[in-house]
């Protein structure tokens, strides 16, 4: 059975930070890319960070370059999504997703009070 496991959000100040960790399993997780998706309440879900399999190559959008870093662990089949300089439109459920699957997890709230 295919797994995805957040955990880590909380209620921060903002300027504060997180790290986020998503643990895997159920699935050969070297050979999957994932990726970090959230959604604010009325919002459209939206992609936030993806990190490759072959190469730990990265994507961020817009809005988190520079703030946000994605990293992977494979002996322990977990990524990582580290946040710094949180802001109040940062707050959401943030999901790891299974890129190209249809794996997700449950989501973990992260709110970031102005």
């Amino acid at each position: 059975e295919v797994q995805l496991v957040e955990s880590g959000g909380d209620l921060v100040q903002a300027g504060g930070s997180l790290r986020l960790s998503c643990a895997a399993s159920g699935f050969t997780f070297v050979d999957h890319a994932i990726g970090w998706f959230r959604q604010a309440p009325g919002k459209e879900r939206e992609g936030v960070s993806c990190i490759d399999n072959a190469d730990d190559s990265t994507y961020y959008a817009d809005s988190v370059q520079g703030r946000f870093t994605i990293s992977r662990d494979n002996a322990k089949n977990t990524v990582y999504l580290q946040m710094t300089s949180l802001k109040p439109e940062d707050t959401a459920v943030y999901y790891c997703h299974v890129l190209n699957r249809s794996y997700w997890g449950q989501g973990t709230q992260v709110t970031v009070s102005s």
